[in-house]
């Protein structure tokens, strides 16, 4: 077997696990705790491609809030009657083709572009892209946005939920099912790529574009199909907030989802599919734990809801500092440093 094959298998084995503890989490919770799964699920999908692009690839990107927001508006689009006229998953695949076909648009354009000069032009798109929403008003929903209809899980989807779970399937576990299960088949595609020779390709660009350029590496053509990539998974990410929110507009996709999302790889590492799932549980979960310690410790509810983004910059200063390659990296490099002073120890 070759070494591909070896790590498809791997990486095969590794999601088969993930998809018996999903199901294993999402049958023991409510569907408060469902909602906040299926939001670290978008979280982690998008955080995914995002760490791809700045991990692998040395690319800054201010923009995949706006690219998430594609795919939310293509999914709204699609989901507007009770009925709609494709099933779920085929509405998930022109979500994603569509963003997509606009990422490599983007990446066409700014192919020349690396660091602060890209980071320039993604944020000119995440500001210009919600007021697209506006400007065409009367197709897109303008400020009030886009209502989902999300239809009802099939009757195969819900027999084969209570045969697994006994439990019958609610709507927001099936989205959150949905979520999870689109988040297990992006970072398997993702894995295989970060390995093969194209996230190779993607580290060496990185890592030093000019001897990359001299070994035959065109810089262009690898950073576009970086950004490609990354913005089909933000087009995924925005079908499953679709889904979940039931609502496409303007203000769930400000510049503040992208810092977010960009926050996100940098808590829980570069260029690692674990740390960006890290980083999205992080920003799910942690604001309610700050608030609820709040309460706890006296203040009302909106001075304790503040507390939040303190504590994320808090927590942000605190890893950059102590844990430069975000918790899951630093956490591999104390592990592989204990790993050589015990084969070092050793007679």
């Amino acid at each position: 077997m070759t070494r591909l094959g070896r790590l498809l298998r791997s990486h095969l084995v590794v999601a088969a696990l993930g998809v018996v503890m999903i199901v294993l989490v999402l049958s023991s919770v409510n569907d408060f705790r469902a909602v906040q799964l299926t939001q670290m699920a978008y979280l982690g999908i998008a955080a995914g491609g995002l760490t791809i692009l700045t991990g692998l690839n040395g690319q800054i990107s201010l923009g995949h809030g706006a690219l998430m927001a594609i795919g939310a508006y293509t999914t709204a689009l699609l989901l507007q009657d009770d009925e709609p006229a494709l099933p779920l998953l085929v509405i998930l695949v022109v979500a994603t083709a569509v963003t997509l076909a606009v990422g490599a648009l983007i990446g066409i354009a700014a192919a020349r572009l690396h660091g602060p000069y890209l980071a320039g032009a993604t944020l000119a798109l995440a500001v210009a892209v919600p007021g697209i929403a506006l400007y065409f008003g009367d197709a897109l929903g303008g400020e009030q946005g886009l209502r989902v209809r999300v239809p009802d899980a099939p009757g195969w989807v819900l027999d084969a939920a209570y045969f697994v779970t006994g439990q019958d399937l609610t709507p927001s576990k099936y989205v959150a099912y949905l979520g999870w299960f689109t988040l297990v088949v992006a970072y398997v595609a993702l894995a295989n790529l970060s390995r093969s020779r194209v996230g190779r390709r993607w580290r060496a660009v990185r890592d030093d574009d000019v001897a990359a350029e001299v070994a035959g590496i065109g810089l262009g053509r690898a950073r576009v199909s970086a950004f490609v990539v990354s913005a089909a998974a933000a087009g995924a990410a925005g079908f499953v907030m679709a889904t979940s929110v039931r609502l496409a507009a303007p203000s769930g996709f400000s510049l503040t989802l992208s810092l977010t999302l960009l926050t996100a790889v940098v808590l829980g590492g570069l260029g690692s599919l674990t740390g960006a799932l890290v980083g999205a549980a992080l920003l799910t979960f942690l604001p309610g734990v700050v608030t609820d310690a709040g309460v706890g410790a006296g203040l009302d509810d909106i001075r304790a809801a503040e507390l939040a983004p303190l504590v994320y910059g808090v927590v942000m200063v605190a890893v950059i500092l102590l844990a430069p390659s975000g918790l899951v990296g630093s956490l591999r490099s104390v592990w592989l440093r204990h790993r050589t002073t015990v084969k070092g120890e050793t007679p």
